[in-house]
């Protein structure tokens, strides 16, 4: 199960991307403010989630979550700015499409 809270502050975000690993399509990233009392024994990395499982979860944190935004890069700007800074762009667009301001970000990825 991943850590609900890592900072101990109230609006903290975490951000996620997947879709690194395709050839053709898009990079999709998400952000999400989850409540200080969320439970649930199920959430972990995405990676390491069934399909079956992450389509059970998906409505359930969206209807829990404080808030939460996606973003989707597309292929041809994937080619133009390449797959790590295009799958940095869409975490940063989703961290900015929050209806709230984190007050600290957790980002899954590489350390830079």
């Amino acid at each position: 199960m991943l850590k609900l809270n890592f900072s101990g502050l109230l609006l903290e975000t975490g951000t996620d991307e997947a879709g690194r690993g395709c050839l053709a399509g898009p990079v999709t990233a998400a952000a999400v403010i989850l409540p200080s009392d969320f439970e649930n024994n199920f959430l972990n990395d995405s990676k390491q989630l069934s399909e079956k499982m992450r389509e059970k979860l998906r409505p359930f944190i969206e209807s829990e979550s404080i808030c939460f935004a996606v973003t989707h890069l597309h292929p041809k700007e994937i080619d133009e700015i390449n797959i790590l800074n295009a799958s940095m762009k869409a975490m940063q667009e989703s961290i900015l499409n929050l209806n709230r301001t984190p007050k600290y970000i957790m980002v899954d990825g590489i350390g830079l």
